[in-house]
């Protein structure tokens, strides 16, 4: 059993990452949570929770430490400080804001012999485990295109955040983490990539909408997000030579998070059929065919069977360096199409952030 302590006490941690390990009580225990202010969440029994970070360093027997912190810069900042205390460390996306912190950081791991991972979650959502099984089966031919959307309508978030100088408070960073990191534990490296990252509602409003075009020879993957978009557009989209496969609706996990659903509860993150995604295809015979899939079962706790066996058994990691530090790189390249706010405004903006971390 690996003694976890986590640096952040927020959404992250008591929505998106606690309910998991408790899953896993075989391999994990929440023994420290650390965090600015009295805790606003539901205790969580047995664990400590401390204001003071050096009750975390000094304890010898944490093996491992979760950074869940609301910006990228306090995740390299925080991370540093763990490794270099000798602790293994997880890291909430987006990783870092720049490809050599990211770099930087692996190698102080590497020299402490001491695992680093980034945390891409969403390699075990229903929706993108379902478009791998589709993919796999070779029923969709040659691949020519694939479409990937986290689409919303939050007109107020234009006017809300604005843009600012720290790559972590941008929709492109805080969205196309996501998406772009399954391309690339998909796909691989692409071939070239188009950016168009925009305001929509013009110069010194926030990052509200973007699509990234990767390129793998004749195959297109389209990465893309919005937030004035009433309609969604459909999550997945593949085409291929002899067919097509469509998912409308993203997983379920998150959304059962939200109403305070664990992953031990019936049907977590399980979609109902109204919900499949449908397959249309050409087979050899030249008969069309269309069926719904049944969707995989999303399973973040997956994602932490991974973490566990890396550092247990030495086995490879869910995320290898090399794929977080092209992430977060074609990230930072896009980025720099961004028009950024005032210093005034950013400044404001950053200290609010941190007074809620």
């Amino acid at each position: 059993m690996l003694n976890v302590a986590f640096i952040g006490n927020g959404k992250s941690t008591n929505r998106y990452h606690a309910p998991f390990l408790l899953a896993r009580p075989e391999s994990f225990r929440i023994k420290t949570i650390y965090g600015r202010s009295a805790p606003t969440w539901e205790l969580i029994p047995g664990t400590q929770y401390v204001s003071d970070i050096e009750q975390v360093w000094a304890d010898d027997s944490i093996d491992l430490v979760i950074i869940t912190t609301t910006t990228p810069a306090s995740h390299i900042e925080f991370a540093r400080i763990a490794l270099e205390r000798g602790r293994n460390v997880l890291v909430e996306k987006p990783f870092s804001d720049t490809a050599a912190e990211a770099e930087e950081l692996f190698a102080l791991a590497r020299e402490r012999g001491l695992f680093l991972q980034g945390y891409q979650n969403r390699r075990f959502d229903s929706d993108f485990l379902t478009v791998q099984r589709v993919i796999a089966s070779g029923v969709l031919g040659d691949l020519l295109e694939v479409e990937m959307h986290y689409d919303y309508y939050r007109p107020e978030s234009s006017h809300a955040f604005p843009p600012s100088a720290e790559p972590g408070f941008s929709f492109l960073f805080g969205h196309g983490v996501h998406t772009i990191d399954q391309a690339l534990s998909l796909f691989g490296s692409p071939d070239r990539i188009h950016y168009d990252v925009r305001q929509l509602l013009g110069p010194g409003r926030a990052n509200d909408y973007f699509d990234v075009d990767l390129y793998y020879g004749t195959l297109k993957v389209t990465i893309g997000s919005s937030f004035f978009r009433l309609v969604s557009r459909p999550r997945f989209a593949v085409y291929g030579t002899k067919g097509v496969f469509v998912k409308e609706t993203e997983d379920r996990q998150e959304e059962h998070l939200k109403v305070f659903s664990t992953p031990s509860a019936p049907g977590f993150g399980v979609d109902a059929p109204r919900d499949y995604g449908t397959l249309t295809y050409i087979d050899d015979d030249g008969v069309r065919h269309e069926e719904r899939m049944i969707s995989e079962v999303g399973d973040y706790a997956r994602f932490y069977d991974g973490v566990h066996a890396s550092i247990v058994d030495g086995a490879p990691k869910v995320v290898r360096d090399e794929e977080t530090v092209e992430l977060i790189g074609i990230l930072e390249e896009g980025l720099k199409l961004w028009v950024p706010a005032s210093a005034e405004e950013i400044a404001a903006y950053s200290a609010r952030v941190r007074a809620a971390e």
